[in-house]
């Protein structure tokens, strides 16, 4: 719940800058205003006033000032705002002055945001998607936080809410007229189609949020094979920087090696993986190979690497997404290897076909990471209550003949968990956690 108190913050970065936004936001931002700016402003209009101390009458700046009564603010209440020139020293000193207001404290990590969401500003959904935005470091992860901050995922979600309730107004209407037969009967016969169909928009949905999940954490792209075949140089060469050890004994890389890319504006993991080899009597490398296993079977897109060099290897436990013969400039022109449409042949050491792997990469990641900016079931919370809500759908749909008071009781479930995705109930337990990811100026 709004506590009522007015709380300040730098809404902009810390540090030595060209600006500094103080924000305020609460009953008391207009007195603000007209203690540090002696004037509380047209609303919306920016003001340059020189901000006086009322502790010691001292000029602290001279800045621009902006007044936004409520409600239409971004927190829903009065907002002030402070522009000032960025140095620490006027940061720190219209700090002190806000914070010797009575009523007036800094605010804590999300104050802001909680606050918007509070009084309907935003929903939970859209508040995630503004933390996902914050933390947008690719083209991909921007599309998807957008989508989800701009309310159309909430727009989705709220359809599916709004055929919830128009389910649930047939079978309560039925409820009524129990002692009629054909009433119950015709509207069990409406219901049925409609939960029919909301259940396949859901399965639908539910398949996206893999991938939208690949977007918001990275796709993993795993380089598996047997020893000494140029896995570790390849990983350098995708991460343009030496982040494996590259040594020509076989078996140099003992664990899992990352490196994070971003590779056509989706963030990429890349993971260096042991050699595999058969009947290895060196430990430390048989967890290495064990650690390489579970990648490979983890990997939303598998390199499997070899070489002409390797006279007999362990094949990969899952097909792989591409197959790759590196050392090309050992195998002769004539080499089946190089006829061999299901393999790329290239040469790390020559750059032979390197520009050709860069395509084929491109054309998986872009298959990866299709349709995600229209993904709506993007957060792991989001995944459990759609699951829920089919399972609910399910048990409506396998007995269409338990008591109308049941299916209704059923179908009032499912609305229940539909409503706690965009925070309309039983949320209060998840806030915490949510708000939690926000810096203190949000």
């Amino acid at each position: 719940m709004n506590d009522k108190r007015t709380i300040y913050a730098l809404s902009s970065g810390l540090g030595r800058a060209g600006i500094a936004v103080i924000r305020v936001s609460g009953p008391k931002a207009s007195e603000t205003l007209i203690r540090l700016a002696g004037v509380l402003p047209l609303p919306r209009r920016a003001v340059l006033r020189r901000l006086v101390s009322f502790i010691d009458q001292g000029i602290i700046d001279q800045a621009l000032v902006f007044w936004f009564p409520g409600p239409a603010t971004a927190t829903g209440e009065d907002v002030a705002e402070f522009h000032l020139h960025g140095s620490p020293a006027v940061v720190s000193k219209v700090f002190s002055e806000l914070s010797d207001i009575d009523g007036v404290d800094p605010a804590e990590a999300g104050a802001f945001t909680r606050r918007a969401f509070d009084n309907g500003v935003l929903d939970l959904v859209e508040v995630e998607g503004l933390a996902d935005l914050l933390s947008a470091n690719t083209e991909s992860q921007h599309r998807l936080a957008m989508r989800q901050f701009l309310g159309e995922a909430s727009s989705v979600y709220e359809k599916w809410r709004g055929d919830l309730i128009n389910v649930l107004a047939l079978i309560d209407a039925a409820i009524d007229f129990v002692e009629e037969p054909d009433v119950v009967a015709s509207a069990i016969t409406q219901m049925i189609p409609a939960v029919r169909k909301l259940r396949v928009e859901l399965e639908a949905a539910l398949l996206q949020s893999s991938r939208a999940n690949a977007v918001r954490d990275g796709l993993r792209l795993v380089i598996a094979g047997p020893p000494n075949v140029g896995k570790s140089s390849l990983l350098n060469w995708l991460a343009q920087r030496n982040a494996a050890i590259v040594s020509d004994q076989a078996g140099t890389t003992r664990d899992v090696v990352e490196a994070v890319v971003e590779f056509e504006g989706v963030r990429l993991v890349l993971a260096d993986t042991a050699g595999l080899r058969i009947n290895s009597t060196d430990e430390i490398e048989k967890i290495g190979m064990a650690r390489a296993e579970a990648e490979i079977r983890d990997a939303d897109i598998l390199l499997w690497l070899t070489s002409p060099d390797v006279s007999s290897e362990v094949g990969p436990a899952r097909v792989p997404d591409l197959l790759v013969v590196n050392k090309s400039d050992l195998i002769d022109e004539d080499s089946i290897l190089n006829r061999n449409e299901s393999s790329l042949s290239i040469s790390l050491k020559t750059g032979s076909a390197l520009d050709l792997l860069s395509k084929r990469l491109t054309h998986l990641i872009s298959e990866r990471s299709a349709l995600t900016q229209d993904a709506v079931v993007v957060r792991d919370r989001h995944v459990v209550a759609v699951k829920k809500t089919i399972r609910k759908l399910n048990d409506v749909l396998d007995h269409p003949d338990l008591p109308v008071e049941v299916l209704a009781e059923e179908l009032r479930d499912a609305c229940r968990i539909m409503s706690s995705i965009t925070g309309r109930i039983d949320v209060e337990d998840l806030l915490g956690r949510i708000f939690s990811e926000f810096c203190i100026g949000k």
